[in-house]
């Protein structure tokens, strides 16, 4: 097999042009059938050289601009901007017709600060490192802005899991995991679901786990079944969460919730359950898109008619009958109330951002607006909840699944919905506050809130470091 370990000029700060490469360090291990690569935070990892819309720069982008407003200094941005840990490994399976495949996956620990890391494992053909570690960087920010003791992980596999039997995909799972078990653990990297991944993912890699460690440790991993060991409510928890911030957002507008509109990208878990708890609240659902069609009625969709046919349909929308087929990119410039983005990232840019008519987005996908687009919306007035508070209630009840199993608990569904509805609005008027007091968007007030968190813990802990070091001086 062959690869090549690269810096990446984008992760260098302007100062740093001069890179002094002795300080590139680079631990090569043979594993199993695979390689371990990790490298220091001052350097990337690149194996192919593929370009495309880079997640990871909107990111830093954000970021420096809401660094720049608290004077963050030089030494925490450059730490807090980069992952802790880069992790490539290659691995091969036997697929069912007997050949041998070989896959490459990504593990980036973003920080740690905060508590043991916490991200998604997705499966998708497009997964890329700049995209993992732009996940695993919202994930540190999601957590610090609704108080949740994590820090920020990511991971991903590049495969096509349609065109994957349920056994490879196990296989998968179960080689990534022996790959990983050094990294995962309870107390210092958690995986959960994300895209193309779910419940039975989560099984085998808790399986996995368990056997490699001689006892089933729970904790591991979230997103499991409920027979697992998983929480009620976290399959439709992002869902609800968006519905949460979406009705928040309504409310600040004073906009009746009522007969509101919004139209949602997205028919997968996310947009699947935020369409159907908007709509169980009475508001008008009159686009919905997936992969297959965008659908339009004026008058609204039946959510619930939506569901069943899509059950019914392998999972698409497409063919719909009480709606009509509209072209997907005219979903994003429909003239709605709130505007919905729960698929992937940059469908909203600096290209389309001006005909965006909506009132309000409410994004319910991770970094579905790239950061040129947010002063056309801002200008424009709109109300933008960003992905780090919109869709945080995701990693809100699997904190919630980690704790039970820490604690060998069970918790009724009526207490995990209460307690992420009252972190999710207390997170929502505390970010609000801050975007009052400095003048900024929710966007960039929420980087803010984030930022302070992790960056004063951070010193507290490097100060905490230092006087012990003193004391056994």
């Amino acid at each position: 097999m062959s690869f090549y370990v690269a810096a990446v000029l984008s992760d260098v700060d302007e100062e740093d042009h001069i890179y002094n490469f002795s300080n590139l360090i680079v631990s090569l291990f043979v594993i199993r059938r695979g390689f371990f690569i990790q490298i220091n935070n001052n350097m990337s990892i690149t194996t192919d050289n593929k370009t495309k819309t880079n997640p990871y720069e909107s990111m830093l982008a954000r970021f420096d601009k809401a660094a720049g407003i608290i004077g963050l200094d030089n030494d925490t941005r450059r730490k807090l901007q980069r992952p802790e840990k880069q992790i490539l490994i290659n691995f091969s399976i036997r697929l069912d017709n007997g050949n041998e495949q070989s896959f490459e996956g990504y593990r980036i620990i973003h920080s740690t600060v905060l508590g043991p890391s916490k991200g998604g494992i997705r499966y998708d053909k497009d997964v890329n490192l700049n995209e993992v570690k732009a996940l695993a960087a919202w994930m540190t920010w999601k957590s610090a802005v609704t108080g949740i003791p994590f820090g920020g992980a990511k991971g991903g596999i590049i495969c096509d899991p349609s065109k994957l039997s349920k056994t490879e995909l196990e296989r998968i799972t179960r080689a990534y995991t022996k790959e990983l078990s050094g990294i995962f653990g309870p107390d210092k990297d958690i995986p959960a679901p994300d895209l193309g991944t779910g419940p039975d993912e989560m099984g085998w890699l808790l399986d996995e786990y368990s056997l490699l460690h001689g006892k089933t440790i729970q904790a591991v991993v979230t997103g499991k079944h409920i027979h697992s060991g998983g929480s009620l409510g976290r399959e439709e928890a992002t869902g609800r969460g968006v519905t949460i911030n979406t009705l928040l957002a309504l409310r600040e507008l004073g906009i009746e919730e009522t007969g509101a509109t919004v139209s949602i990208q997205g028919f997968g878990n996310v947009g699947l359950h935020t369409a159907l708890f908007l709509y169980e609240k009475g508001v008008k659902i009159v686009a919905v898109s997936d992969v297959s069609a965008a659908l339009y009625n004026s008058e609204g969709i039946n959510i619930n008619s939506l569901i069943k046919y899509s059950k019914e349909n392998n999972k698409k929308i497409k063919g719909y009958a009480d709606a009509q087929e509209i072209h997907a990119d005219d979903l994003l410039q429909l003239p709605v109330d709130v505007l919905i983005p729960a698929a992937k990232e940059d469908v909203i840019t600096a290209t389309n951002a001006s005909y965006i008519k909506a009132r309000i987005i409410v994004e319910g996908a991770n970094g579905p607006t790239s950061s040129d687009a947010d002063d056309i919306l801002q200008n424009k007035n709109i109300l933008v909840v960003p992905d780090i508070l919109a869709n945080a209630g995701g990693v809100t009840v699997s904190y919630f699944e980690w704790l039970q199993n820490s604690l060998f608990e069970h918790w009724k569904i009526e207490q995990v919905n209460q307690k992420l509805e009252e972190i999710l609005t207390k997170s929502f008027s505390t970010v609000l506050h801050v975007a009052k007091t400095f003048d900024v968007s929710l966007r960039i007030a929420a980087y803010i809130l984030a930022l302070k968190k992790v960056s004063d813990v951070d010193k507290a802990k490097r100060a905490a470091d230092t006087s012990r070091d003193f004391k056994k001086n």
